[in-house]
């Protein structure tokens, strides 16, 4: 039983693309559903809580009937710019049938950096929480440019997942994926795999476990998760990896259940 999981008031839960949009393409309107029912019920239970969403892009290549991911800048910043409006329209529609308000914040590296820019995000979040709105963050990946100014991008989501959780002191951060945690290998291509049940340290030895890329349509994979634990790390909070195939699967984890691997860094 993981008791400090149970204790959690504050929590920043974090979807990846997989678990938004099927291998087809398709949104997968069930799992926004569920997820949208999930959280909302956690507000009720008096929880407070954050959301961070990718899916904007693959959402985007939905709405534009497009099957393959844009591989120039500007293709990206569009389809990302239609599947933003897209995605929150379903969120605001899901949400809206449990009475449950939300909020879009989308920020961009070098706010987070700015000490000012930073001082109005955290006061954001926190007048959001305070007046019982779900917040849901994202990139905003039309503006956010990699190959032009490395300092205006997290990179992606499992990032910034673990920076909102240190920027407004979060007890654990729930990152879900395509995967029910962190494997000695890849479970897909080796059977003898082993999933760590709980990690302590990362090590040169953890990092060279991680897999490579992510997704068709997201961008992240485990050595992005090994470092939002790292990020983690540096503020004592908690990270759990788990599979988000089934978004109920959060009602199981914050029972304190052990599923998917929890990241706690141990001090001596």
């Amino acid at each position: 039983m993981r008791k400090e999981v149970k204790k959690a008031k504050r929590i920043v839960i974090k979807v990846g693309t997989s678990t938004l949009i099927y291998p087809n393409g398709n949104i997968n309107l069930a799992a926004i559903d569920q997820l949208a029912f999930v959280l909302s019920d956690l507000h009720n239970r008096g929880k407070e809580v954050i959301l961070v969403s990718s899916g904007a892009v693959g959402v985007g290549m939905h709405k534009m009937n497009q099957t393959k991911r844009p591989t120039t800048i500007p293709e990206q910043q569009a389809i990302a710019a239609i599947g933003q409006g897209e995605l929150m329209n379903i969120y605001n529609q899901r949400f809206n049938v449990y009475n449950q308000q939300i909020a879009q914040i989308l920020v961009t590296r070098d706010v987070i950096d700015f000490p000012q820019s930073r001082r109005n995000v955290i006061n954001t979040l926190e007048q959001l929480l305070a007046m019982g709105t779900i917040p849901i963050v994202n990139e905003n990946d039309t503006v956010a440019i990699d190959e032009l100014d490395h300092s205006t991008k997290f990179g992606d989501n499992d990032q910034l997942s673990a920076i909102m959780t240190n920027l407004i002191a979060a007890d654990l951060l729930i990152i879900l994926s395509d995967i029910n945690g962190f494997y000695s290998a890849n479970p897909t291509i080796n059977p003898k795999a082993k999933m760590y049940q709980k990690v302590t340290v990362i090590d040169e030895m953890l990092m060279a476990q991680a897999g490579g890329a992510g997704s068709t349509f997201g961008t992240g994979g485990m050595y992005s998760k090994l470092q939002a634990a790292l990020r983690i790390f540096e503020t004592n909070s908690t990270m759990i990896l788990a599979n988000g195939n089934d978004p109920t699967i959060i009602f199981d984890i914050l029972n304190g259940k052990e599923i998917g691997t929890l990241f706690k860094e141990e001090h001596s």
